[in-house]
């Protein structure tokens, strides 16, 4: 079996990035003090029901959600935070040209932060974020979309055309949860 892999541009090789997990927990509480000991470290941030640590080692942003009627042991969704906004469009136009539907590029509050971002959701639904926090926000714990990029914005006719034709986004497309939407119509859903 063979697999298409660009191999020109991959992500993962920037020293600031740091895998997200992101989960739905019954008790913010009674999760806070669990991974408080495992990690060693109280949250770097803690919210109505949100809490995060930003680890450097191993580079892991672990985030915990409360949702008291989440399914037991939930993955709310994954993602790579990145440096800056230009590697977010940088990997959405390579998703994109890889024929994966994203949700083009999305300036957000969203998780008591505000950030630049795109989605995509892999073949059993697993959600991942690309993004960079921009900024912390002090009420935002569910997705406002402030601005949707166009992610040929730059580009000649000619290339844009080119880009549309041969990519897709959950935006350019009308996604279900709404244009330039997280893919389940909310960011930490």
């Amino acid at each position: 079996m063979s697999y298409l892999v660009d191999t020109a541009t991959p992500i993962g090789h920037g020293d600031g990035m740091r895998l997200q997990l992101a989960i739905d927990v019954a008790d913010l509480a009674e999760a806070i003090d669990f991974y408080g000991r495992l990690f060693g470290t109280a949250p770097d941030k803690v919210e109505d029901g949100y809490a995060n640590w930003a680890l450097t080692d191993p580079p892991l942003k672990f985030v915990v959600f409360e949702r008291p009627d989440a399914p037991a042991g939930g993955i709310n969704h994954l993602g790579l935070e990145v440096e800056s906004a230009d590697e977010v469009v940088a990997t959405e136009e390579r998703l994109r040209g890889a024929g994966l539907m994203t949700t083009g590029i999305d300036e957000t509050m969203c998780c008591f932060a505000e950030k630049v971002e795109t989605w995509v959701t892999d073949p059993n639904g697993h959600r991942w974020e690309v993004y960079v926090k921009t900024a912390d926000h002090p009420t935002a714990r569910e997705n406002v979309v402030l601005t949707h990029r166009s992610t040929t914005a730059g580009m000649n006719a000619e290339d844009a055309a080119t880009t549309n034709a041969s990519s897709t986004s959950m935006a350019d497309t009308g996604s279900l949860a709404g244009e330039g939407a997280a893919p389940s119509g909310r960011c930490c859903s």
